[in-house]
C-alpha cells in the first residue's frame, strides 16, 4: 500500500526582547511541523508546532519519530474510515523510548501529534474540539472558554506606564483577568508592578502572577507572605516544579491559590506533585502544556489521572496560547486556556476574528485546530513549508 501522508520539519524563530524571571526569548525558537495526508483524492494539511520555551526539537522527530512511522505498514496506522489515527501514530513513533527523561523528548512528541490532530479533525470536516466531545466527552463541551493573556513581561524601558497600557489593550481586546511576570526584580519593585497593574484591573481576582520557577523555598515564602493581602487569582510557578515538598510547605501558608505544572511534562511528573506536592483541589491549578507534555494523545490520559486522584479537570488550566489548548479546554471542559495576544507570534493567540467578550471566547467552527483562520501564523506557515 502507498504511504498516505508526508511529513515535514523546520524550525522557526519567535525572537523577542521579552524576558521573565529567569530566561530572555532573544535565541528562541520552535519546531513546526506538516503531515500531508491523501484521503479519497483529496489532500489534507495538518499544522504542529511546539509551545514557546523549549526550543526547536527536530534532530528528535527526524531521526527517531518519523523513521519508525515509515518503518510500518501504512494500513496499521490508519482507523476504520482509512483516516490516519493520531493515538495509532502516538503509539509508533513513541516505540522504543524508555521511561522517564521527561524534556525535549516530550516537547517534540507534542509538536508532531498536533499535526496529525489536525489532520485528522479535517478529514471528518469537524472542529478538533467537537471531535473531542464526541469520541472522549460523552458529547459534552463548553461554548464559551475563559481565557487569560499571557504578558506583563520585562523589557527594557518598559516601566509601570508600559504595564498599565499593555494591560487596557488586553482590556480592550476583551480579557478581564490578566497574568504578568514578577521574581525578575526585588520584592518591593515587583509589588510596585502589582500595584500598576492592580490600578487597572481594579481587584485582585483580576490578577495571576507568574514567578517562572525563579524563586527558592525562603524566597517563595517571603513573597507569598507580601501577595497575600491582595489575594490574587493565583500565584503562578513560585518554585522548581519538581520541588514537590518546598510546593507543600508554601500550600500550608499561603492561603489563595497557586498554580504549576507548565513545566512538568508528563502524567508520572504530574502524578508525583499531585502525590506530595500538597496542592488544594479546592482552588489551586495544574497548567500541562499539551504541545510540550507528549501532545493531546498523552493529554488524554492526563485528564483520567487527575480525576482519579479526585480532581476536577476543570482545575486544568492548558498552558501555551495557541489553538491546541483552546480546542481542549472546549471540548474536554477544561478550567480554561491561557492565550498570548501579544507575544510569541505567530504562534501565540487564537483564531481571527473571533471575539473575547469579558474573558471568555467562543471556539472556532472551522476543521481541525483553526491555523487557517490565524492569518498570520497560516502564512508563516506556508512561507516555510511551500
Amino acid at each position: 500500500m502507498k504511504r498516505p501522508f508526508t511529513i515535514e520539519t523546520a524550525s522557526a524563530s519567535i525572537q523577542s526582547s521579552i524576558r521573565n524571571a529567569v530566561i530572555s526569548f532573544d535565541e528562541m525558537t520552535v519546531s513546526v511541523i506538516k503531515v500531508t495526508f491523501e484521503n479519497k483524492g483529496h489532500r489534507i494539511n495538518g499544522y504542529g508546532f511546539c509551545s514557546n520555551g523549549r526550543y526547536a526539537q527536530d534532530g528528535i522527530i527526524k531521526n527517531r519519530f518519523m523513521p519508525r512511522l515509515h518503518k510500518v505498514s501504512p494500513v496499521s496506522l490508519l482507523d476504520d474510515n482509512g483516516v490516519i489515527d493520531p493515538l495509532k501514530c502516538w503509539s509508533v513513533f513513541m516505540q522504543n523510548e524508555k521511561p522517564g527523561g521527561h524534556g525535549d523528548r516530550a516537547v517534540a512528541a507534542g509538536a508532531l501529534d498536533m499535526a496529525f490532530w489536525d489532520v485528522y479533525a479535517k478529514a471528518y470536516q469537524k472542529p478538533l474540539w467537537k471531535i473531542l466531545s464526541e469520541q472522549f466527552n460523552d458529547n459534552q463541551f463548553d461554548e464559551q472558554i475563559f481565557v487569560y493573556p499571557g504578558g506583563g513581561y520585562y523589557y527594557p524601558g518598559k516601566g509601570y506606564e508600559g504595564l498599565k497600557d499593555e494591560f487596557k489593550k488586553y482590556q480592550e481586546q476583551g480579557y478581564k483577568v490578566l497574568k504578568m511576570k514578577v521574581g525578575g526584580d526585588s520584592i518591593e519593585e515587583d509589588l510596585r508592578r502589582i500595584d500598576a497593574a492592580l490600578s487597572v484591573v481594579g481587584n485582585g481576582k483580576n490578577l495571576c502572577v507568574d514567578a517562572n520557577a525563579r524563586f527558592d523555598l525562603k524566597d517563595a515564602l517571603a513573597f507569598a507572605q507580601a501577595i497575600q493581602p491582595y489575594d490574587l487569582m493565583w500565584y503562578e510557578e513560585p518554585l522548581d516544579p519538581d520541588d514537590f515538598l518546598s510546593h507543600a510547605i508554601l500550600a500550608e501558608s499561603y492561603v489563595s491559590s497557586l498554580a504549576t505544572g507548565e513545566n512538568l511534562f508528563s502524567k508520572h511528573g504530574l502524578q508525583n506533585l499531585l502525590r506530595h506536592g500538597g496542592l488544594r483541589p479546592d482552588r489551586d491549578w495544574i497548567q500541562l502544556d499539551p504541545a510540550l507534555s507528549y501532545g493531546l494523545t498523552h493529554y488524554l490520559q492526563i485528564i483520567e489521572m487527575i480525576e482519579s486522584f479526585g480532581w476536577s479537570r476543570r482545575r486544568l488550566i492548558p498552558h501555551g496560547g495557541h489553538q491546541l489548548a483552546l480546542n481542549i479546554a472546549a471540548g474536554l471542559q477544561t478550567g480554561g486556556s491561557e492565550s498570548y495576544p501579544g507575544v510569541f507570534q505567530p504562534f501565540g493567540g487564537f483564531a481571527d476574528d473571533y471575539a473575547i467578550v469579558e474573558g471568555l471566547i467562543k471556539p472556532q467552527e472551522e476543521p481541525g485546530l483553526g491555523i487557517e483562520q490565524k492569518g498570520d501564523l497560516y502564512r508563516r506557515l506556508k512561507e516555510i513549508f511551500d
